[in-house]
C-alpha cells in the first residue's frame, strides 16, 4: 500500500480539481446539475483514482486504477473544451487548466508505465 497523498500527481491532480471547483463557481446556474456537475465529478475523479489505486494489493490493481484516472482525465479534456467553446469558461481559464490537466495526464502515463514494468519485471 502506497501513500497516495507523496505522489507529485496526486498533488497536481488535487490541485487542478480544487481550480476547477473555484473555476465552474461562475458557471450559469442552469449548468449546475450539467457541465458543472461533469467538470467536478470527473475531476475529482482522477484524483480518487490514483487514491483508491495505491489503497489497493499490488501493481497490477494500482495500474488498473492509474487507468481509469487516465479515462477521467481525456473525459475532462472533452468537458473543458466544451465549456471553452459554450463560452462558459474564458480563455485564460481554460489555458490554464488544460495545461494543468495535460501535465497531469503526462504524469499519469508515466507513472502508469512505470507501474507497469515493474509488474512485468516481478513476474520474471
Amino acid at each position: 500500500m502506497k501513500d497516495f497523498k507523496e505522489l507529485k500527481v496526486w498533488q497536481k491532480a488535487h490541485l487542478l480539481t480544487l481550480r476547477l471547483y473555484g473555476v465552474t463557481r461562475t458557471f450559469p446556474r442552469e449548468e449546475l446539475y450539467g457541465l458543472t456537475s461533469q467538470i467536478r465529478r470527473c475531476s475529482a475523479s482522477i484524483a480518487a483514482n490514483i487514491a483508491e489505486g495505491c489503497g489497493r494489493r499490488g501493481n497490477a490493481e494500482l495500474h488498473r486504477f492509474l487507468q481509469i484516472a487516465a479515462g477521467s482525465a481525456s473525459e475532462l479534456d472533452y468537458h473543458l473544451l466544451l465549456a471553452r467553446d459554450l463560452r462558459l469558461l474564458h480563455e485564460p481559464d481554460y489555458g490554464e487548466t488544460a495545461a494543468l490537466l495535460l501535465e497531469v495526464r503526462r504524469m499519469l502515463t508515466s507513472l502508469s508505465r512505470k507501474v507497469d514494468l515493474e509488474r512485468s519485471l516481478a513476474k520474471c
